[in-house]
């Protein structure tokens, strides 16, 4: 027999095996990768006018609350709400009478991720109140309140009042601090509060007007009406921040700390391997190395002894 033919089947012999061992060791699988996520939304809104106001009727022990909110926004979820009018039962035989009056009348509030904002501008406007169907509550020429607010930022509250301001068919000053008191014999009281403005770390609120209102008008079966009536107000509350990534702590091995050897050799056990940089692995390559050794000498072997044959 040929020996060229006899080395082919064990170079055969030795590739096979080789494949075995590869096949048989371990493969790393990547760990899951971590998303970062991204912030919340602001929040804004804005309202032109907004009434808290309870009325007294004359000929009846009962008080109507007149709430309502007139060109309100909100954002991200925006409804808006345009009527002028209310209706009040009781009040001039239950017809609806007109609470603002206005040439412009604009609110608008708008969030996303990175800022939020409210804003309304009014402009030639008469409030009115049940039971004074000719003398208005409050004039103004022109008011405007912004809020702003921005990731990462301090917020920001402004209001502007332009031109006169009457109260109750009368022209006023305002005073320095921002809050005036008006009397009119026979009708009733209002304190006004100018230009507030709140701000906090994060939130922002301007309001234009705040009217504290105690009037009697003896008209229109009205004997009271008492409460507050708030004129241009924005507000706004800054979106919150995507979370920072916490920062991976650096692994360090602690190197193994000497003891005594014992008497004659012994196998390493896999904690062993683990404490000298080793792992579950370094088993698998070992054997898959042993059983390729194995095989080839064997094949060696047979090849000679069909040589000598």
């Amino acid at each position: 027999m040929n020996s060229n033919a006899l080395r082919v089947p064990a170079r055969r012999c030795a590739a096979v095996t080789a494949a075995v061992a590869l096949a048989a060791a371990p493969v790393a699988l990547a760990g899951p990768a971590h998303a970062t996520g991204g912030g919340e939304e602001g929040r804004a809104s804005a309202v032109v006018l907004r009434t808290g106001l309870d009325v007294s009727l004359l000929n009846k022990t009962v008080n109507l609350p007149l709430s309502v909110s007139l060109n309100e926004v909100k954002a991200p979820a925006s409804a808006e709400k345009t009527a002028l009018s209310v209706r009040l039962d009781g009040v001039d035989e239950g017809r609806p009478f007109q609470v603002l009056r206005a040439d412009v009348a604009t609110s608008r509030a708008t969030a996303d991720k990175r800022r939020a904002e409210g804003y309304v501008n009014l402009a030639r406007a008469k409030v009115h109140l049940p039971g004074l169907p000719l003398l208005s509550l409050v004039e103004v020429e022109q008011v405007t309140s912004k809020a702003v607010c921005e990731a990462g930022k301090k917020p920001v509250a402004e209001s502007n009042l332009l031109g006169h301001v009457k109260v109750l068919g009368q022209k006023v000053t305002l005073s320095a601090d921002g809050r005036t008191q008006v009397t009119v014999p026979g009708v009733g009281e209002v304190t006004l509060d100018l230009s507030k403005r709140e701000t906090t770390s994060r939130t922002a609120a301007a309001t234009a007007l705040e009217l504290n209102v105690n009037v009697n008008p003896l008209k229109l079966n009205v004997a009271e009406v008492n409460g507050n009536v708030t004129l241009v107000k924005a507000t706004c509350e800054a979106p919150k921040a995507a979370p920072a990534p916490k920062p991976e702590e650096p692994k360090t091995e602690t190197p193994p700390a000497p003891g005594p050897k014992e008497q004659g050799g012994s196998t390493p056990s896999d904690d062993n391997l683990a404490e000298t940089g080793g792992s579950a692995t370094t088993m698998y390559v070992a054997g898959g190395a042993a059983v390729l050794l194995g095989l080839g000498g064997g094949a060696m072997f047979l090849a000679r002894a069909r040589k000598r044959a």
